[in-house]
């Protein structure tokens, strides 16, 4: 190599301040020259060259956006934000999986035995298990995070309940469209589910975020199986039109409820959904 970057070049080129063309020029013979590498170590300042290597970790460590979170930011959304949303353990590929699988396997069920009975049981109760993992440091491996966010506990309940319903609510209709031959009866599991959803989010408030989905979840399997007992044949009242109002009623009054004790979850027992149980 006959050619080699000016020792005033080189200075320039440490302190930042040597201007295209050379420092195109620099750059390109830098990557193959040992010899200038080694001058530019002699006349860069230690504290320089170490507040380089610094730099070049952190761009390495960083963590790289996946492509929902990326769709996030370009929205607008905040950058913690939008981790935390894409954190939401019920985004996860395994997850959604075993979701559709186990939504697949109920219309099979459905088509085969002729009822939608199952499916409308099942249904209501995959956005309150979604909510129940979403939370609580034994549930959520983001949990840390979590606590260390810029956010109110009641916040991020709010950021990951509307990913939580939002991916619940799509599976479920997709499986919907799988059962046309019921019509409009199909959709009876739409209501219940957020019927469900809100009573287990206003009494997570007290009981914290896995009993509260549990007793929900349990009393819901309770009162089909009474009314399915009771109907004899007929439609089970959850799904009659006067269970479908009663359902929208209870939504609406648990979401007041829901609303009136938002303080709760950054202080108390809710206190797992913002660290308030942390010493």
């Amino acid at each position: 190599m006959t050619w080699h970057v000016a020792e005033e070049d080189l200075r320039a080129y440490a302190r930042g301040e040597l201007a295209p063309p050379s420092l195109w020029s620099a750059d390109t013979h830098l990557t193959a020259c040992a010899q200038c590498r080694a001058r530019l170590a002699g006349v860069t300042e230690p504290a320089v060259l170490d507040a380089g290597w610094e730099r070049l970790d952190a761009e390495l460590d960083a963590p790289r956006p996946g492509p929902f979170e990326r769709v996030l930011l370009r929205l607008g959304v905040t950058d913690h934000t939008a981790r935390l949303l894409t954190a939401t353990p019920i985004l996860r590929r395994s997850w959604l999986l075993a979701v559709l699988s186990l939504l697949v396997m109920t219309v099979l069920v459905v088509r085969v035995a002729d009822t939608p009975g199952l499916f409308l049981a099942l249904a209501p109760l995959l956005p309150l298990a979604g909510v129940a993992l979403s939370f609580g440091p034994s549930l959520d491996p983001t949990f840390e995070m979590a606590v260390v966010a810029p956010l109110h506990g009641f916040r991020l309940l709010m950021i990951r309940t509307v990913a939580v319903l939002t991916t619940g609510l799509v599976c479920n209709g997709l499986a919907t469209l799988a059962l046309p031959g019921y019509g409009l009866s199909a959709l009876a599991w739409l209501l219940p589910a957020l019927a469900l959803t809100a009573t287990g989010l206003a009494l997570s408030a007290r009981l914290g975020p896995a009993l509260a989905p549990a007793l929900v979840g349990g009393g819901w399997l309770a009162l089909l199986l009474v009314a399915t007992a009771q109907a004899d044949g007929h439609t089970p009242v959850p799904f009659t039109a006067a269970g479908q109002s009663t359902a929208a009623g209870l939504a609406a009054l648990a979401t007041v409820l829901l609303v009136h004790s938002r303080d709760r979850f950054d202080t108390g027992r809710a206190g797992h959904f913002a660290g308030g149980d942390l010493p």
